[in-house]
């Protein structure tokens, strides 16, 4: 068997091909067997108003194309632009692993792995922004 396994804890919610689906009471797993079905665990999203630094923008973005809202070739280029841009401000070995890590799997059309290393970057970039000066 192969295709995406989903382990949902109680109560959470995800967004499949444009629907939103609330688990049971119970964690459950659910295997979605369709290629390029648009799968977002609302857990892991960033809201639209939320998308307000560079990092949590590039995070945003990648979930458009995990959600079906943009096409993966239309944002391709753009997407690599943001993890491209972030690799100039994050110069430390391990975040510059990530943001490899992030484009690698946006150039293989895997989105959801992108997402899950960029949003690693997201308390650094925290950090970052509460220490600089005004």
């Amino acid at each position: 068997m192969s295709g995406l396994v989903l382990k949902l804890s109680p109560k959470e919610r995800v967004l499949i091909n444009g629907a939103v689906i609330e688990n049971g009471d119970r964690r459950s797993r659910l295997s979605i067997m369709t290629p390029d079905a648009h799968i977002l665990r609302l857990r892991d999203a960033v809201h639209p108003e939320e998308a307000n630094t560079p990092v949590r923008r590039a995070c945003f973005a990648v979930q458009l194309v995990l959600s079906g809202d943009k096409e993966p070739i239309k944002a391709h280029h753009d997407l690599l632009r943001q993890v491209e841009d972030l690799s100039q401000v994050f110069q430390d070995a391990d975040s510059q692993r990530i943001l490899a890590e992030a484009g690698t799997a946006i150039i293989a059309g895997q989105h959801y792995r992108a997402l899950k290393a960029l949003r690693t970057l997201i308390s650094r970039e925290d950090r970052l922004l509460a220490v600089r000066p005004n």
